[in-house]
């Protein structure tokens, strides 16, 4: 059978080859139909035979080499580890992927925060994951496989990607994304199924070079704020190619064209995304376009439905800004959660793990295990796993008192404090709107405010600062979103 698919420009290679992330040891996307693609002579017929059908497709390389073919994938069951392989055959020669398993393979995207290996990382002087000495002696789950493509830029869209498929262990963990790695550990032991991580991520990287250039063309305000400014240097790839790492990542579409393009013919189950620092600051009209158009675009071109979405709102840090009144990065984690309005999206909340003086926190076992959370519950249906924190539901004034309601089935079993401390980073305002710090108790499932500083409260913010590293949370030790109940500042 022929398929459309994103292939290879000009005329390829006559070596007979599949695209690089079909590879053994990979996860195969369990109920949906399994799409295998690469290159040959120009017109060869080749035939693909999986284990688990018994039966051959044939397909036929298109006048430039290109040749694409499908299978159906069945669904799995808990407990299934079967191993599988594929055999592709053209002419005289095949190539046997062995090793195989069926399960849910997610997409991972994102910045440095995503990254971020599970060890050290000398070259960006990331210390590892909390106790990663023990988290990679305990890392044997051959049932998760991990891939990572190579981080390139392009001015225009390419083929393939380079990576390779690993049997998860301690000996291959090390290297690979600590959030992706805790975010399938835990669908794996929820779910008791194999899991496929892909990753695709580079440190500093934007939302607009995660974007497509058609994408950024089609809208005024996307081409005039992210597209026009880096014209000249994306009318030549050696101008990119001579361009430091760290002045390419954020350019508008390098990244996309090297980090997504190349997979959209493989099946998986969602997407889990950690970036957002480098676009702090960002015109929020502009930005609140630009991310939907990114995913929209990520979802047509994949062609497999409207695909679940996780992200993680960004941690608490304060970098070169020395004045907790500054809220800059606050307003950017609002805007985020305007985000939620998306279909079939999700956010895990990130305030508790921040560190102060540092951009790249190193609880990334949290990150992961809160995406996860967001999956299990709105994907697999898991409703007794909370994926969500206190969220603000609205706010009473008697007399200097405030007291702070929340959303119920955000409060899980309760409210808390991850300290045993008073709830901290509550401010309230009064007509001169300037906040004040408000001293804060849980009352039942709510919070009471109270500050001497203001007699007649009109306005209350949490956590609402660039690096407020907080203890509010429920009793499932999950943190409360960050709020403010003022319109004051755009």
């Amino acid at each position: 059978m022929l398929l459309s698919g994103f292939f290879i420009t000009g005329r390829a290679k006559s070596a007979f080859k599949l695209a690089g992330v079909l590879q053994s040891n990979m996860v195969v996307q369990q109920g949906r139909p399994l799409r295998l693609w690469g290159t040959a002579k120009p017109g060869d017929r080749l035939s693909i035979n999986t284990d688990w059908t018994g039966r051959v497709v044939t397909t036929v390389a298109d006048a430039n080499g290109n040749w694409i073919g499908q299978i159906g994938v069945p669904k799995t069951t808990p407990g299934n580890f079967t191993v599988h392989t594929i055999v592709v055959i053209d002419g005289n020669d095949n190539i046997k992927l062995t090793n195989l398993l069926i399960g849910d393979v997610w997409f991972c995207v994102g910045q440095s925060n995503m990254d971020m290996p599970v060890n050290e990382e000398k070259i960006m002087t990331y210390r590892g994951v909390l106790d990663f000495e023990n988290e990679i002696a305990a890392a044997n789950y051959p049932a998760i496989r991990l891939y990572k493509a190579d981080a390139k830029f392009s001015i225009n869209t390419v083929p393939d990607t380079k990576g390779e498929w690993k049997v998860c262990s301690p000996a291959t963990v090390g290297g690979y994304s600590g959030v992706a790695y805790f975010f399938g550990r835990e669908l794996f032991k929820q779910l008791n199924i194999p899991i496929g991580i892909v990753i695709s991520a580079a440190p500093g990287a934007s939302t607009q070079a995660f974007t497509s250039r058609q994408v950024l063309e089609a809208d005024t305000l996307l081409q005039h704020t992210y597209l026009q400014p880096y014209a000249r240097l994306l009318s030549s790839q050696k101008m990119v190619d001579t361009t430091g790492f760290f002045s390419n990542v954020t350019k508008p579409t390098l990244l996309y064209n090297t980090l997504i393009y190349p997979l959209l013919n493989l099946s998986i189950k969602g997407i889990a995304y950690y970036q957002g620092e480098s676009n702090v600051g960002d015109n929020r009209e502009a930005y609140l376009k630009l991310f939907p158009a990114m995913l929209a675009d990520w979802r047509k071109d994949f062609n497999q439905g409207s695909l679940p979405f996780y992200f993680t709102q960004i941690a608490p840090y304060r970098e070169a800004y020395n004045d907790s009144t500054t809220y800059q990065t606050a307003i950017f984690r609002e805007t985020q959660q305007q985000l939620l309005n998306i279909k079939n999206t999700g956010m895990a909340v990130t305030m508790d793990v921040g560190e102060e003086r540092n951009v790249h926190p190193r609880d990334k076992k949290s990150v992961g295990q809160r995406l996860a959370y967001n999956a299990l519950n709105k994907t697999y249906h898991l409703k007794n796993i909370n994926y969500q924190g206190p969220q603000v539901s609205r706010f009473v004034v008697r007399g200097n008192v405030v007291t702070v309601y929340f959303k119920p089935k955000s409060v899980g079993t309760g409210l808390s404090t991850n300290n045993g401390k008073a709830p901290a980073h509550f401010f309230v305002a009064g007509d001169d709107h300037h906040f004040y710090y408000a001293d804060a108790k849980i009352v039942g499932d709510n919070v009471v405010l109270v500050s001497d500083k203001v007699t007649k409260p009109i306005a209350v913010r949490y956590a609402f600062t660039d690096a407020p590293v907080t203890n509010f949370e429920n009793k499932e030790g999950l943190p409360a979103l960050p709020f403010r109940t003022d319109e004051w500042v755009k």
